[in-house]
């Protein structure tokens, strides 16, 4: 009734209310009803639609069938003679606003270059070099036009002059022609009665919330069929016209909030049964075919489509089912669409690549150039002499037909007066489109399906493409073969969100781990940072490990201006990207202090800020980031030069407790006061150095908290320390025994007094104790470990301030990190937790170690390769490096060796 509707307000649009009209409008109304009668009980009855007049009709018929086996024959030699001769193929992409780096992009550079075309990148058809120079003669062979360069294109390239061979990737007009259709303005008869809702080409329809039809036969498990799909189209010819629907659909149901890709066939199987799913995809064919057969036949722009003899386009048609098994068409676009699928996922990235790469596979292929006469044509075509561009058409159809892929045949759907209709038509009855569909399964070209595939062994453990946020411009260029990636990002670029995604569905991709996630936030830290991506065979009991792709990313430092001449001094506490205090102002102010203060801070939580030369402090580019420095509020953190730190170090033990950034400032010390660090690990344990500073100096550290075991495993922090305290014994119960405990954000007021209860008991009262305070960290999205909101890191601060007041009450010294990395909370190195200033890296015996340490700015260093020979020979030392590390390590040392005696009351232990 709803097509009713809108015929009669077509009329009435029409102001023609004149009698007659207005009753053949009624006996239409009766007509109409009836009609729609007859066809819902035959149905409901489960009868089958009667086979389209006029199709394969020539089954049974002998002579018919040799004929047809000869026009066959005949196009497949022709074919083979035409590989033979193949020559190369050049094909131009128009990439539009479209970066290079653009997984599309990609993807068309990609496919094409495996199929054999030199392929050139360009914006616009304006700005191409190849098409300008080119643009009179047939040198190449594919045109290419992304969405945002369509405009280019027509009005640049002469369709009425293109070459035979040549393609490109839309038909002028086409679009017109189905908005047209879509709006239901056409002046014609067949209007009444098209398979569409009428309404702008940019409106969609909604999902109806339920079925107002009974239950189809078959499909006893389901009120009717409704759902919205969108599937998609590629129309391979206009005159006459033939047209392919990929059995990858997109569904949305009023049961879900998000759409899901799935097999055509395997969800209407699923909804309806054998019986009437069969039925319902033939529906989807003839509505589809049915709207394209008028648009392309009905509209008057449709004169400018015929012009391109091999061009193609893709379309997306959106289908609404409700409750019957014949879909109205509620939008049609020249876009593939993929809006209802999850973006975050990369879901509508996924389905877009699949398509395109099929439809390359399908369409992109040497047999379907030809340079044979009409004279010769007349003679294999069962007598029927066709033009050249006729010719052409039917080369291509045929060899369309032939060959496995993931497209099933839409049109033509019935047989014209044309021969060239009838001949396209005699192909298809040839090869069926089940036999077609039968051989895609086992194509090496089939894209994988999404779901509803069996699993089986992972025979082709290949990937068929990376997908990144923000997208990666990889080197070398993607492919299945490569395995070893490198990408760059700038500064600014803290994550990234990777999906590998494997060319076949028996195999299965894991990040990091052979149990790792299939997608995942990574952070990225400055310098060198890698991601292993695993292909494996999941059908195995422990995951088998097939193919190993490596992505190595390189992370730039923040972009530095050499001071040459004038400059202002610009200071900062916080980054206007993380506001931690938001009272107080972020980013770059002017700092008039430039005087560094003679006083020597008396405690290592001295508030300050960052302090950097800058042409101007409203533009954070225009400053020299290696020279920034951290700048206590009116005092000064001296330098501990080696020989002064060997000399204060003698006959001490130092313990630390804590995390990694605990172990990295442990380090730090080692390799100052050994002058080199020789030993280095990743250690989650208890750890003991008796041999540093000639072994006058003893070290030992302890892991904590172990996050990695059960709860109910997991020692608690009175059994670590005292298990530290036990492995480090003798101890001495003065200043010569020194305990560094603290990590990014575990510790608090309760930890503190625990050292306080334990070290009492331990008769240790007396020893130096020094708190690394909370740190920046845990304040990305990443997948797999917890992450801090907004207020959470504000939360933070707070925290932070209790334990600073709670270790003087109690007479230890605490190094404020908190501060320290707030304002420079980017700048962070290698681990998930965007917590880690430091990282250590080889270096060979012959690196210079006299410029490690030079103030409490940045470190600025160059690290020479080692030779095969010294790796052989395991001759190695490490360095520590990380500017933000650095600055609290110094402050460490500083506290550990002062100038000057340190304040009594510091040292007067307080009960808490």
């Amino acid at each position: 009734m709803r097509f009713l509707r809108t015929a009669a307000g077509l009329l009435l649009r029409r102001r023609c209310f004149t009698g007659p009209l207005l009753l053949l409008l009624g006996l239409a109304v009766c007509l109409f009803y009836q009609t729609m009668f007859v066809h819902r009980n035959r149905i409901r009855s489960g009868k089958k639609e009667p086979p389209i007049a006029g199709k394969c009709g020539t089954r049974g018929n002998l002579a018919a069938e040799e004929e047809t086996k000869t026009l066959i024959s005949n196009l497949e030699s022709l074919q083979v003679n035409k590989q033979k001769t193949a020559s190369r193929r050049f094909a131009v992409v128009l990439t539009g606003r479209l970066p290079n780096s653009d997984t599309e992009v990609q993807l068309y550079q990609r496919v094409l270059t495996q199929m054999g075309y030199e392929v050139q990148l360009s914006r616009y058809a304006e700005t191409s070099s190849f098409l300008r120079s080119r643009q009179d003669d047939s040198s190449w062979s594919l045109l290419v036009c992304l969405s945002s360069a369509e405009s280019s294109c027509v009005r640049r390239v002469s369709f009425s002059h293109l070459q035979r061979h040549q393609k490109v990737n839309l038909w002028p007009g086409l679009m017109e022609a189905l908005a047209s259709v879509l709006n239901c303005d056409l002046a014609g008869p067949e209007s009444p009665t098209m398979p569409l809702t009428c309404r702008p080409t940019s409106q969609t329809s909604p999902l109806p919330i339920r079925s107002t039809v009974s239950p189809l036969p078959g499909a006893a498990a389901s009120p009717g069929l409704v759902a919205m799909v969108n599937v998609y189209i590629v129309v391979t010819s206009i005159k006459p016209l033939t047209s392919f629907l990929h059995d990858i659909v997109v569904v949305t149901t009023h049961q879900e909030k998000r759409g899901r890709a799935v097999q055509l066939t395997s969800f209407l199987m699923k909804q309806l049964g054998p019986q009437i799913s069969h039925e319902a995809l033939g529906q989807v064919k003839k509505v589809i075919g049915q709207v394209l057969h008028v648009a392309v036949s009905a509209n008057h722009k449709a004169r400018s489509m015929n012009r391109c003899v091999l061009c193609y386009q893709l379309l997306t048609f959106t289908l609404l089912f409700n409750g019957s098994i014949s879909p109205i068409v509620t939008q049609i676009s020249a876009d593939l669409t993929f809006s209802a699928l999850s973006d975050g996922m990369f879901d509508q990235q996924i389905m877009r690549d699949q398509i395109l790469e099929d439809t390359f596979h399908f369409l992109l292929s040497s047999g379907t150039q030809t340079e044979t006469k009409q004279s010769a044509s007349c003679a294999w075509t069962k007598g029927a002499c066709l033009s050249e561009d006729d010719f052409a058409v039917l080369l291509q159809f045929q060899q369309l037909m032939k060959k496995p892929s993931s497209f099933q045949l839409v049109n033509p759907i019935t047989s014209s007066s044309s021969s060239l209709s009838a001949l396209l038509l005699t192909v298809s009855c040839y090869y069926g489109d089940l036999t077609n569909n039968r051989k895609r399964l086992t194509s090496p070209d089939s894209a994988p399906l999404p779901e509803d595939t069996p699993a089986g062994a992972c025979m082709d453990p290949q990937l068929r493409q990376i997908y990144t946020d923000p997208p990666l411009l990889l080197n070398p260029p993607f492919s299945p073969q490569v395995k070893e990636y490198h990408a760059e990002v700038t500064f600014d670029t803290l994550m990234i969100r990777i999906r590998p995604e494997p060319k076949s569905s028996a195999c299965s991709v894991h990040l990091e781990d052979r149990r790792g996630p299939r997608l995942m936030n990574a952070p990225v830290g400055l310098g060198h940072s890698r991601i292993s991506i695993l292909v494996t065979d999941s059908t195995q009991p422990e995951p088998a490990i097939m193919t190993v792709y490596t992505l190595r990313i390189y992370r730039e430092n923040r972009p530095s201006l050499p001071m040459f001449g004038d400059h202002v001094m610009c200071s900062f506490v916080q980054d206007c990207g993380l506001l931690v205090l938001p009272g107080q102002s972020c980013g770059l102010q002017p700092f008039t202090d430039t005087l560094k203060p003679a006083e020597v801070c008396r405690s290592g939580h001295q508030s300050g800020q960052w302090v950097v030369p800058c042409l101007s402090c409203s533009d954070n580019r225009t400053c020299d980031w290696r020279e920034v420095a951290w700048q206590p509020d009116g005092c000064h953190h001296p330098h501990v030069d080696p020989p002064l730190l060997q000399h204060c170090m003698m006959d001490r033990k130092l313990l630390f407790i804590g995390d990694s950034t605990n172990r990295g400032m442990m380090y730090f010390f080692m390799e100052r006061v050994n002058t080199s660090l020789a030993d280095w690990g990743k250690a989650h344990d208890t750890l003991v150095y008796g041999e540093l500073n000639g072994g006058r100096t003893f070290v030992s550290y302890s892991y904590y908290p172990q996050f990695w075991l059960e709860k109910s495993r997991r020692p608690t922090f009175r059994q670590a320390l005292q298990q530290l305290l036990h492995r480090s014994r003798p101890l001495v119960n003065s200043n010569e025994t020194v305990l560094v405990v603290g990590g990014v954000q575990w510790l608090n007021t309760n930890h503190l007094k625990t050292i306080y209860e334990v070290l009492r008991r331990e008769s240790l009262g007396q020893i130096q104790v020094l708190v690394k305070s909370l740190g920046m960290g845990f304040h990305l999205r990443v997948d797999g470990i917890r992450s801090l909101s907004l207020g959470e890191v504000q939360d933070l601060h707070s925290e932070n301030e209790n334990i600073i007041a709670t270790a003087k009450h109690l007479g230890y010294e605490v190094i404020d990190t908190f501060g320290i990395t707030m304002g420079r909370y980017k700048e962070f190195l290698q681990g998930r937790c965007a917590c880690h200033f430091h990282e250590v890296e080889r270096l060979s015996p012959s690196s210079p170690s006299d410029d490690m340490f030079s103030n409490t700015g940045p470190e600025v260093r160059v690290t020479k390769p080692y030779t095969a020979k010294e790796a052989d020979a395991n001759v190695y030392s490490y360095h520590v490096r990380g500017p933000v590390n650095q600055v609290y390590s110094e402050i460490l040392l500083s506290r550990l060796c002062p100038p000057v005696s340190p304040n009594p009351k510091l040292m007067t232990r307080h009960a808490p």
